[in-house]
């Protein structure tokens, strides 16, 4: 289909059938969009469309405390992982959720002058490193835990979909730098934005997900982080073992940094054309190139093939992440640290 999408050929949203058009329809009432781009570009393989969703919807859309506390963390992530995409599209949200000028220095990467939003955002952006000593305190009531993690841990994996399968760009023509454009890009989506949803909804369009992890125990995150996980990493299976163990040994050794242009870690095109590209979705998708993707995606390939390694890469780098979050600081937190 037309649109901003590379690599891949998305099937029109208008002919889902089942799960996939309960997502699209969810994400109409309670998103203020039918068809979100990171959504469509992952519906080659429509199986991972639900569990996205649902780990989205339940952090930010549905969370617990405030809307803008939960924007700032997903914009600091954005920031971190160089999306210009989301980073445009979360400063569009804050226009709709009135915090106009956290908006504007969302997409200019200034500071804001409100100190405390300026502590969410660098702690959005400290998640990008696995165990970052700035993660502690957090700058959120314990209360607020389960709907922070799972924004930042939401954005980690949502951010490098579409650096990997985008092209990147939600205002055209550098319309983003003006308020007047963001401002108008929001309205539509004001009255959603603003309005109260009910966690819990996304659940029944997942197969029998468990609990989810520590941090987000009794909480409507767990268990779509647990789908996410479980949808995610059956790209593994596309990888031999040796490359699936050099994509392993490489994420558990990143460092949260960006790789250098010389990049002597990455696996070979030629040799491991599987392996580069899930290491590539992992750290550095925004680097992903036509020659990485032509290399690898031939037959049996297929786009189902191609978002599933994609997505396999991503949340290995979630993975990462996650495992390294230091839960009991986190955990042990209070209002004494907001």
């Amino acid at each position: 289909m037309p649109g901003p999408y590379r690599y891949t050929s998305p099937p029109a949203p208008r002919s889902a059938t089942g799960t996939a058009a309960a997502v699209y329809a969810q994400s109409a009432t309670d998103f203020g969009i039918a068809h979100p781009v990171p959504l469509v570009a992952l519906s080659s393989a429509p199986e991972l469309l639900a569990p996205v969703w649902a780990l989205m919807r339940e952090s930010l859309i549905a969370g617990s405390g405030s809307r803008t506390d939960r924007e700032l963390v997903a914009s600091g992530v954005s920031l971190a992982n160089r999306c210009p995409f989301c980073v445009q599209a979360h400063a569009v949200l804050l226009h709709a959720n009135g915090d106009h000028e956290l908006g504007t220095a969302v997409v200019q990467d200034t500071r804001p002058r409100d100190e405390r939003a300026a502590r969410l955002l660098d702690w959005g952006r400290a998640t990008r490193v696995p165990g970052s000593p700035l993660l502690a305190p957090a700058p959120f009531a314990r209360t607020d835990l389960a709907s922070s993690v799972g924004t930042a841990l939401s954005f980690h994996f949502i951010n490098r979909i579409v650096s990997a399968l985008t092209k990147d760009r939600l205002l055209p023509g550098g319309g983003a730098k003006f308020q007047a454009v963001r401002s108008l890009a929001s309205r539509s989506m004001t009255e959603v934005v603003r309005a109260e949803h009910a966690p819990g909804a996304s659940l029944p369009l997942l197969d029998a997900p468990g609990a989810g992890p520590a941090w987000a125990a009794g909480t409507t995150v767990g268990p779509a982080y647990d789908a996410l996980r479980t949808a995610a990493t059956k790209g593994a299976g596309l990888l031999d073992d040796g490359d699936l163990a050099l994509v392993q040994e490489t994420v558990a050794q990143w460092d949260g940094t960006h790789p250098p242009a010389g990049w002597a870690g990455l696996p070979d095109r030629g040799d491991r054309p599987g392996a580069r590209l899930a290491v590539l979705a992992a750290l550095a998708p925004y680097r992903i190139t036509d020659q990485d993707v032509a290399a690898w995606k031939v037959p049996p390939f297929t786009d189902h093939c191609l978002v599933h390694l994609i997505a396999y890469g991503a949340f290995a780098a979630v993975d990462r992440i996650e495992s390294a979050l230091p839960v009991e600081a986190l955990l042990s937190a209070d209002d004494a640290a907001v």
